[in-house]
């Protein structure tokens, strides 16, 4: 899935309104508090969200550590992040990519206090009357331009010998993507699922490129701001304690499991058979200790240091910026990308590792 756009850079400046000075370690000051909100937009990754909420498990960590969460839909993913930026959300459900280009990219500083998955199969691109994604040459494409969609084509056009200059891009919303295939004149298209799943239903359609040939490049992350966990760690443990004990109970082969799925299927509009199909392109991270080893892998660091360049290069870490270390990405054991001076993105496992230590 995932939806990346730097479409209000702009808004991003507004992000800092109770924050201090900083720190040390570069986070700002700030007051602690009781109440926090959370937004999530409709993704098979993050449908556990609202499940959890609904079944009381939000309630039950929220209460351990004297604390109220609310999580919030909305309807539209950017506007999601954007809220985020400006301040209206203590955190929300995006991709790395995402979290780089919209609120780092702003001034905000970001931590990703939970990795939940990636995109194994949920992005791709679609062609009519093709047989690989090197028949695209020439093709007008439509996708939602300066978003993951974009760095998939780009990747996939990369594998096939050829650039995004072979290709002409057409400016669609996500939700205008499957009429717009439909459309005899449209013949590729970039999209995510559900999306994705209705468009390779058309007559003709092959699907050429997707993300199970990127493996955690589109990431989808828990996007909480470092100022607000520095000043209430009680929120990172109770998102961890949330997030696993939900992984858990949907990771059930039984009926708990069964009820589990059927429910997050219902909240993102669909079956349980299409959710399921969903989640089976979604890699899941359903421990702890596996989205660690991640956190703390060279490979996060590599994938990273991709999107960051492709970010870049396409304009989104906004006019300011002069090169694409101007914003500094941190990673577990002290290794940065960009300005170290400057850090706004940081990949924190604390709270993960709270969780698989059995210390929350």
């Amino acid at each position: 899935m995932t939806l990346a756009c730097a479409s209000l850079l702009a808004l991003a400046a507004c992000g800092h309104s109770r924050s201090g000075a900083a720190g040390a370690d570069g986070i700002a000051a700030e007051a602690p508090k009781k109440d926090f909100t959370i937004g999530w937009s409709i993704y098979a990754g993050w449908m556990p969200w609202p499940y959890a909420q609904e079944s009381g498990i939000v309630k039950k960590w929220a209460d351990k550590y004297g604390i109220s969460i609310k999580l919030v839909q909305v309807n539209d993913y950017v506007e999601s992040v954007n809220q985020y930026t400006a301040g209206k959300l203590d955190g929300v459900v995006a991709t790395s990519m995402d979290a780089l280009t919209i609120p780092a990219a702003g001034g905000k500083d970001t931590t990703v206090a939970i990795i939940g998955d990636y995109s194994d199969g949920n992005d791709g691109v679609v062609l009519k009357n093709a047989n690989t994604i090197g028949d695209i040459k020439g093709r007008s494409v439509n996708l939602v331009e300066l978003s993951v969609s974009q760095y998939l084509l780009a990747r996939g056009l990369e594998k096939a010998g050829l650039k995004l200059s072979d290709v002409k891009l057409v400016n669609t919303g996500d939700a205008d993507i499957v009429g717009a295939f439909a459309s005899p004149t449209v013949n590729a298209v970039v999209t995510w699922n559900p999306q994705l799943s209705e468009v390779k239903k058309a007559a003709g359609a092959k699907l050429v490129f997707d993300s199970h040939q990127i493996p955690n490049e589109i990431l989808d992350v828990m996007a909480v701001s470092s100022a607000t966990l520095k000043a209430n760690p009680a929120l990172g443990k109770a998102l961890a304690g949330i997030w696993y004990e939900t992984m858990a109970a949907m990771h059930k082969a039984d009926a708990t499991g069964k009820a589990a799925r059927a429910q997050m299927a219902h909240d993102a509009g669909t079956t349980p058979e299409g959710y399921d199909a969903q989640l089976a392109t979604t890699h899941l991270y359903y421990t702890a200790a596996d989205a660690i080893a991640l956190a703390k892998s060279p490979d996060l660091v590599t994938v990273t240091d991709r999107v960051r360049q492709f970010a870049f290069a396409k304009g989104l870490f906004g006019p300011a910026a002069t090169t694409v270390d101007a914003i500094g990405i941190a990673f577990p054991g002290g290794k940065t990308l960009g300005d170290p001076a400057n850090v706004k993105l940081r990949f924190d496992p604390a709270f993960m590792q709270l969780a698989a230590d059995g210390k929350l």
